[in-house]
């Protein structure tokens, strides 16, 4: 799952630092994530697990790292199984 997720950081966080280089629990703001590029992040997800992220969610809490953002696709998809099998899609 944080494979995926980095990946979408990489193409639409528009980080100063390269992804691969942050921890988990880094924040991602201070990484350089804009509320602007988070969006474009929350877009993708969005697209690839065909999701929608709740009102609730639109807050910079659920992407202020990859832990975060990981855990309300948990919450959103329902388990990591079901977000393994959509790495193929």
């Amino acid at each position: 799952m944080q494979e995926i997720v980095r990946r979408l950081l990489e193409e639409h966080g528009r980080l100063h630092s390269p992804v691969a280089g942050l921890s988990s629990d880094a924040d991602l703001y201070d990484a350089g994530l804009t509320p602007f590029a988070a969006i474009r992040v929350m877009l993708a997800l969005e697209e690839q697990f065909e999701i929608e992220f709740p009102v609730r969610m639109l807050c910079r809490q659920s992407f202020a790292s990859i832990d975060a953002i990981a855990a309300c696709l948990v919450e959103l998809v329902g388990s990591s199984d079901k977000i393994a099998s959509s790495r193929a899609a």
